[in-house]
């Protein structure tokens, strides 16, 4: 009996350490990225839309989206976008906007796009490269950077009070 409650002792003690171990490792993603660091340094290239570099974007309010084709939450975000940001603010010289697509190429997102006519650019990331930089895993993801090139706001998921925010949030950076 002894016996028995010592390997159980073990057991519970060696899952204790386990789910210890577990929880630290589901610290959220990019823990560098918090509120008022600077915007990473990443170039996206689409043979659609040419080459963006970070460094063009200097002086801008920047809005950086990441996506994948087959996200249910990124669908209902994108819809909110080419409904209510992209037409208010897609003429604006002080705004830009990078939707990319997370493992996705030029020709997926050219398909993609003839299925949700879309009238925003949808920027490729086949390898992950520019998404590695803001994220590790969970999508929809949105960064919002002011003139300054500092996160001023930054959201994982999508929810209708979450899209409120970010919408308040772009209005007061370009003031």
């Amino acid at each position: 009996m002894e016996d028995i409650m010592k390997r159980l002792l073990v057991t519970f003690i060696v899952l204790l350490v386990a789910l210890q171990i577990s929880a630290q490792s589901q610290k959220p993603a990019r823990a560098d990225l918090a509120l008022g660091s600077p915007m990473p340094q990443f170039t996206i290239e689409s043979s659609t839309y040419g080459k963006i570099s970070s460094s063009d974007l200097k002086g801008k309010v920047v809005l950086i989206n990441l996506f994948a084709t087959w996200c249910p939450p990124c669908q209902q975000e994108l819809a909110q976008v080419q409904k209510i940001l992209w037409p208010k603010y897609k003429d604006n010289a002080k705004f830009m906007m990078l939707v990319l697509g997370r493992e996705h190429t030029d020709a997926d997102l050219e398909k993609y796009n003839q299925k949700k006519g879309f009238t925003f650019p949808l920027y490729p990331d086949p390898e992950r490269g520019v998404f590695s930089k803001f994220a590790d895993q969970t999508i929809p993801r949105t960064y919002l950077y002011g003139k300054d090139g500092k996160l001023i706001y930054s959201a994982t998921g999508y929810s209708p009070d979450e899209f409120a925010k970010l919408m308040q949030a772009i209005e007061g950076a370009l003031k």
